[in-house]
């Protein structure tokens, strides 16, 4: 199901369910962490779990600059992004990584979807494109890897 996180009424619920959605990755990326077998694999992932840290951090400081308070935590899509890792986890690597190209997929779409959000102020269009460009650069190594 595509994700509607980039379509808030609102600079404030953008920012906040933008930071959800990083906090369900995250947890994605633990879980698949803790999966994979292949060393360069986890490596790399890991990497890429440092860039959501990086993303949940500008976008924290933004929140915190309008008076959101930002969430801490995921919410329960984080169950469904990590279990669909969990599943995948029972035939190996290229699952996992596949799982985690759908993860993706979501995140990709979000920030599309928010670069193209009336309400996304000036200060957040930035942040915006970046986080767009790391998931844009997260997928496709997944693509080509699995």
């Amino acid at each position: 199901m595509p994700t509607t996180v980039g379509t808030e009424d609102t600079v404030k619920d953008l920012i906040r369910n933008l930071l959800t959605l990083e906090h369900d990755a995250i947890a994605a990326y633990d879980s698949a962490i803790e999966r994979l077998e292949t060393s360069d694999y986890r490596e790399q992932i890991g990497t890429f779990r440092r860039d959501h840290e990086a993303h949940v951090a500008d976008l924290s400081r933004i929140a915190s600059g309008m008076g959101v308070v930002p969430p801490r935590e995921g919410d329960m899509k984080q169950w469904l992004t990590t279990g669909k890792v969990a599943l995948a986890g029972l035939v190996g690597d290229d699952a996992i990584l596949k799982a985690m190209k759908t993860n993706e997929d979501d995140t990709v779409m979000a920030y599309e979807q928010a670069l193209k959000n009336p309400v996304a102020s000036a200060d957040l269009r930035p942040e915006l494109e970046k986080g767009l460009s790391d998931e844009r650069r997260h997928r496709a190594w997944m693509e080509t890897t699995s």
